[in-house]
């Protein structure tokens, strides 16, 4: 066991960062690393992605609810309608990041998203970068920021009209929706999305 993991009250090994407050261990415990495959879900993963660029995932974790009502619960279909009253709207929303690039990216991206159909779906996409290994890390410092393959996403992503969303963003993404496994060896979480043994 390194000083990067933290046994709590209930005896499951966690991650430093998902052991400092509820929220974050609930977000662990049940969501961070499992598999996503829906349009919307990774639709929504990949925006939120973009709003933490610089931010700490704990503050956009706890305005989430909020920015599922802003962006009509990243349905892209419907994003990809937003008007400039809708980004004035987003602008004046207290409940989210309020951030011109990123709103206008997000809006983009979901026009971009729309357009992805035609190859598949943003799914079949995104998932067609997996590794053909993941990591193993002991400690945090062993855990990389990014890969060839979060790079090429981010190139191929780029290529067809997405924006934030560069290497380490999208690494950021290939582990929130366990395409890469991070989880410390030795914490509860690791192997548990089903694709890594």
């Amino acid at each position: 066991m390194t000083e990067d993991l933290i046994v709590g009250e209930d005896g499951l090994a966690r991650p430093r960062w998902a052991a400092s407050n509820g929220m974050l261990r609930a977000y662990y415990d049940a969501e961070w690393g499992m598999p996503i495959t829906s349009e919307a879900g990774l639709f929504e993963r990949l925006s939120l992605e973009c709003f933490q660029s610089g931010l700490s995932w704990a503050i956009i974790l706890s305005k989430r609810e909020a920015f599922r009502q802003a962006f009509e619960y990243f349905d892209p279909e419907k994003v990809a309608l937003f008007t400039e009253d809708d980004f004035n709207r987003l602008m004046e929303d207290a409940g989210i990041v309020r951030n011109r690039l990123k709103i206008r990216a997000t809006i983009a991206n979901a026009e971009a998203t729309l357009m992805l159909r035609e190859e598949g779906g943003l799914s079949d996409f995104i998932w067609s970068f997996k590794p053909e290994q993941t990591p193993a890390p002991r400690t945090f410092s062993e855990i990389p920021t990014q890969s060839p393959e979060s790079k090429e996403l981010a190139k191929a992503l780029k290529k067809r009209g997405f924006k934030f969303v560069g290497p380490t963003t999208m690494y950021a993404l290939m582990e929130a929706i366990g395409m890469v496994d991070t989880h410390l060896i030795g914490s509860h979480r690791r192997g548990t999305s089903g694709i890594w043994a």
